[in-house]
Parts: structure tokens; C-alpha cells; sequence
């Protein structure tokens, strides 16, 4: 028994950050944020609420310059202040912006954020019982090939969620009339607007997938849903 106590201790202690760290999180986007009050993109909003059948869709514009969008852990989604004034200064359309919430409302609804839970608590403890065992045959280095593969891992888990949320975001925004080209467009902008340098990293490192598997995605999946 004593000997499954450091997998034990790396499960709790990856539950306990991760609830540290979305604690956090919520108390910084309280601090930092305000409800979105654009007439154009509510409009847009309105019609995405009408087919997952809810009231509303809240939307709250985080305090920070970086260009994302984000779902809380609780549920809420925010559109950062630096993506916003992209979309005031006329670099992205309203549609545009609209897919980005849908995809955010897809990881909400796909309950992302508690897989996320589990898969981190779980990769602690393989990150752990892998590191006991290569420790035994290449000491020194196991820890490091344990960390390398987690993170091949983790990469390998968000790529996946991207998928599954840029999925639910087509068929939102095809059912409420708004369609996927403007998924596609802002997929082919986002390198640009945050700056990022992504497709020089390797693809197994990389946490979402890369444009052109994005939209290829996308438009396999049209093709289906209209087959």
C-alpha cells in the first residue's frame, strides 16, 4: 500500500490545484470584468440562445489586452478587452466575434472544464508512477521523460476539446443562421491578431490545432451534416 502513496498524494494534489487555481481565476475575472453591452453582438447572441433553448447567452468582457476568449470553470464566458477593441477597430466582424463565444459556449456545454479536472489529476499520477519507474532503469532522467511525455499528453487532450468545441460552434452557428464562414475567416486572422508563432513549435506540443486542420475540420464536418 505504502508503495501507491506517492500516486495517492500527486491525484490529491492535483484536484487541490486545480480548485486553487480556478478559485483564483473566479475571484481575478470578478475583479477584472463587466457584462458585454454591444447591441450588434447581443443581437447575434440571441439567436444562438434560441436554439440550445435558453434565455440569454451572458457574455462579460475581461480587462486584459492578449486577444482570446475564454469558459470559466463556472460556467461564464468572457471575450478579452484586446479581442474586443480588434472587433471596434473593424479587424473582426460581428459574426465573427459571435463564433468565438459560440465555441466558448461549447466547452461549457461539452463540460470541458471538469474533464480538464480529471485529466489533470490524472496526468499527475501517471506523471508520477512513470517517473518511479523509469527512475529505476535511467535514474536521473525518468522524471524528465515523464514530464515530456505528460506534456505530449496534455497537448495531445486540449487539441481534442478544441475539436469538439469548434464542432458544437458549427452547428450552433449554422442553426441560428449565422453560418460557419465566419468561424473559417477568424481562423485564418488569429495568427495575425495575437501575435502567435505557433506553427514553428512541433504539432505534438502545440495545445489547439493548427489553422488548417481547424478549417478542414469544419468543412468535413458540413460536408457530413448536409450528406
Amino acid at each position: 500500500m505504502l508503495k501507491f502513496l506517492p500516486i495517492l498524494f500527486a491525484i490529491g494534489y492535483g484536484i487541490v490545484m486545480y480548485r486553487l487555481s480556478s478559485w483564483r481565476l473566479a475571484k481575478e475575472l470578478d475583479a477584472k470584468s463587466t457584462e458585454l453591452a454591444d447591441a450588434k453582438l447581443r443581437a447575434l447572441t440571441a439567436e444562438m440562445a434560441k436554439v440550445v433553448d435558453l434565455p440569454r447567452i451572458k457574455v462579460n468582457i475581461y480587462e486584459v489586452d492578449p486577444v482570446n476568449g475564454l469558459a470559466a470553470p463556472d460556467g461564464r464566458i468572457f471575450i478579452t478587452r484586446g479581442f474586443y477593441k480588434k472587433y471596434q477597430d473593424g479587424q473582426v466582424t460581428a459574426e465573427e466575434m459571435a463564433s468565438v463565444i459560440a465555441h466558448e459556449l461549447g466547452h461549457v456545454a461539452l463540460g470541458h472544464s471538469r474533464r480538464r479536472m480529471i485529466d489533470f489529476s490524472g496526468q499527475n499520477a501517471l506523471r508520477t508512477a512513470l517517473a518511479m519507474v523509469l527512475s529505476r532503469f535511467i535514474p536521473g532522467l525518468g522524471p524528465m521523460i515523464a514530464n515530456a511525455a505528460m506534456s505530449i499528453l496534455k497537448a495531445r487532450l486540449s487539441r481534442s476539446d478544441e475539436y469538439e468545441a469548434d464542432a458544437y460552434a458549427s452547428a450552433l452557428l449554422i442553426k441560428a443562421g449565422i453560418g460557419t464562414q465566419a468561424q473559417k475567416d477568424l481562423f485564418t486572422k488569429l495568427e495575425h491578431l495575437t501575435g502567435a508563432r505557433g506553427a514553428s513549435q512541433p504539432a505534438w506540443l502545440l495545445s489547439h490545432p493548427k489553422t488548417h486542420e481547424r478549417i478542414a475540420a469544419i468543412e468535413a464536418n458540413e460536408i457530413k451534416w448536409n450528406a
